[in-house]
């Protein structure tokens, strides 16, 4: 089996608010921009098998977030609301002024933030994966989220997260990809990634507050069978969201991995205008 890593796009590494992370470009030539935010502890990798499906229709940037993947990261980005302000600065640094977000896992509640802040911004949002509420979380993750500052400091990060992979994942990683996993959480970046994580419980319930105040379309995104964000997280949004739609399929919390044909197909669905239908605030189970 190859060692090489699946073709995703131009790889490069851009400096943006000071921080050195890795983008992945590719698609279509013309169109509105779609911006994905790669899952944690993956990396840009965990959509190998989604970026043609979007890409047939409009450019894309796939982004390792700050910490995450094999980005540098900073203290004061990792939580939600720091992040958000960093997807904000990511815009203006690669020329888009209107863009379809797409933030799986982590990236819903910056994407979120930054959609209430800035809705001129965003064309769309897709997310899913991600806590809508601490009263929401599974166990594995509400304990991560009380977990103290330096709890896996002792533990080799990049362990933790094949660890993770293979357990929530229900098809194969290529060992190419479980390697860039493994690196994007060496040492002791997990446990400073897992930083972002136990910044809910203070910002969580400021979320909470601007969810009615979002204007731009949202699809809610998940798997049906996550034992990590159970599918209640999804409908907690729907409730909150005025223009939202939940969409769940067959998969776990890796549904990115899990059924990627099904997740690419969703989110060009999205893209190409099912965005702007009406009959919002529906549940697709």
């Amino acid at each position: 089996m190859s060692n090489v890593l699946p073709n995703i796009g131009e790889i490069s590494n851009l400096e943006i608010d000071g921080v050195n992370v890795r983008l992945a470009v590719g698609g279509a030539a013309d169109g509105i921009p779609v911006v994905l935010t790669s899952p944690w502890p993956e990396s840009i990798y965990a959509f190998r098998d989604v970026l043609s499906e979007i890409g047939a229709l409009a450019p894309y940037i796939a982004i390792d977030l700050p910490g995450f993947g094999m980005s540098q990261g900073r203290s004061d980005l990792m939580s939600p609301r720091g992040m958000a302000r960093f997807i904000v600065r990511a815009a203006w640094k690669l020329g888009i002024k209107r863009m379809h977000g797409v933030g799986p896992d982590v990236g819903s509640l910056a994407m979120l933030f930054a959609a209430a802040d800035r809705p001129e911004l965003f064309e769309s949002l897709v997310v899913g994966g991600g806590a809508a509420s601490v009263e929401l979380a599974a166990d594995g993750l509400a304990d991560l989220i009380s977990s103290p500052q330096g709890s896996f400091s002792n533990k080799e990060g990049g362990d933790l997260a094949v660890g993770f992979v293979s357990q929530f994942s229900s098809k194969p990683v290529p060992p190419s990809v479980m390697e860039d996993y493994w690196h994007s959480s060496a040492a002791a970046r997990f446990d400073r990634a897992a930083n972002y994580v136990r910044a809910y419980s203070e910002e969580l319930p400021l979320l909470k507050k601007v969810l009615p105040k979002i204007e731009v379309p949202v699809l809610s995104l998940a798997g049906r069978r996550d034992q990590l964000v159970p599918p209640f997280n999804s409908q907690h949004l729907v409730t909150l969201v005025p223009r939202s739609r939940q969409i769940l399929l067959e998969g776990g919390h890796l549904i990115w991995e899990d059924a990627a044909v099904e997740y690419g197909f969703e989110i060009r669905n999205w893209i190409g205008g099912a965005y702007r239908d009406g009959g919002f605030r529906t549940v697709t189970v």
